[in-house]
């Protein structure tokens, strides 16, 4: 598998995403990345990371960045020579099997709807995110690439986040929820209603368990939840931000009065941190492209990089688009109106 690594990408420049990158190639041995970026900063931070398998690890020139507050489409018209075209030019021309990118989210999804290299009968691409559950995970798509979606584009999120729940999350038998204001049939506006129709009338109507609401989404009553971007980001956003402030209020009101056990019950708090942060998924894939690619949150650390990469050698591994274009092959054709 050879990634290209947007080096630009995120809130603290290029150390995390060179870091990232010689921790992922330690962990796997089949892996390759290609750092895009300046080599003039890259060398560097490659000479003090230590040891890394210079084989297996190359630079791509590029001079300019999109910037985490910059306009996506302005950004990459402006700055024809940013690191986030290039990683999406390596794959769309064979040179790489994916990308991640910790960089402007609008500008990673706006290059890649521009290359137009979609997986055969998709329509737009879903931004899928991996949340934790009471049983284990589960998959929401999408979570910020299509905010006005129609109902054939949900049915495939749910396509394709079924399959990405069996072969990247292990869940046998996945079964797919669809996020509504209740539980009942008929509720909701006419996009999910609709929705609704196509996923119990269809052929995943076995593995359609109904509506679903916000408070499902860790109960691990479902392994997909199928949205629209604007909903599902704004969950996604929720969510983290209620693990800081829940995990945060223990620490203080908790952990902070006990006396004899406080360091076993920090030594605890600290491994909770660290199994619903988000850096242990590594990134969002962005899934319907022709290749993959994994979008990282601006923060991340060498961590989040490391497990981003596996998590796009992984895919490349299971030959998740393959599985995704035999499994819409199943779906029944639609207008462009559906």
């Amino acid at each position: 598998m050879r990634i290209a690594l947007d080096a630009f990408g995120g809130d603290h420049g290029l150390r995390p995403n060179v870091a990232g990158a010689v921790h992922a190639l330690a962990a796997a041995p089949d892996l390759s990345v290609v750092l895009v970026g300046d080599k003039a900063q890259i060398d560097p931070l490659l000479a003090a990371a230590g040891e890394y398998p210079a084989d297996r690890l190359e630079i791509h020139h590029c001079t300019e960045a999109v910037g985490m507050n910059e306009k996506p489409v302005d950004g990459l018209r402006k700055k024809p020579d940013n690191s986030i075209s290039h990683c999406w030019k390596l794959m769309a021309t064979g040179q790489a099997d994916g990308l991640v990118s910790a960089g402007n989210t609008g500008a990673v999804v706006g290059a890649g709807l521009f290359t137009r290299k979609f997986l055969k009968g998709i329509r737009k691409p879903g931004i899928a995110a991996v949340m934790p559950t009471a049983t284990g995970k589960c998959v929401i798509l999408d979570v910020g690439a299509n905010v006005f979606p129609k109902p054939s584009h949900l049915l495939q999120y749910g396509v394709m986040g079924s399959v990405f729940a069996k072969h990247m999350l292990g869940v046998e038998k996945p079964r797919i929820g669809l996020m509504n204001v209740g539980e009942e049939e008929g509720k909701g506006h006419d996009l999910v209603q609709q929705t609704y129709d196509l996923f119990r009338n269809g052929p995943l109507a076995d593995r359609f368990i109904g509506n679903v609401e916000g408070r499902d989404v860790h109960t691990g009553a479902v392994d997909v939840i199928v949205t629209d971007g604007f909903v599902g980001n704004v969950v996604l956003k929720y969510a983290q931000g209620q693990v800081k402030f829940v995990l945060g209020a223990v620490a203080q009101e908790v952990i902070a009065q006990l006396t004899t056990e406080k360091a076993a019950a920090a030594d605890l708090m600290k491994k909770l941190v660290t199994k619903f942060h988000y850096s242990s998924t590594g990134g969002a894939p962005l899934l319907g492209v022709d290749g993959c690619c994994i979008i990282c949150h601006g923060s991340s650390d060498e961590r989040a990089i490391a497990n981003a990469l596996g998590v796009a050698a992984q895919e490349a591994r299971v030959k998740l688009n393959e599985k995704i274009v035999a499994e819409l092959g199943t779906l029944p054709a639609m207008s462009d109106e559906e």
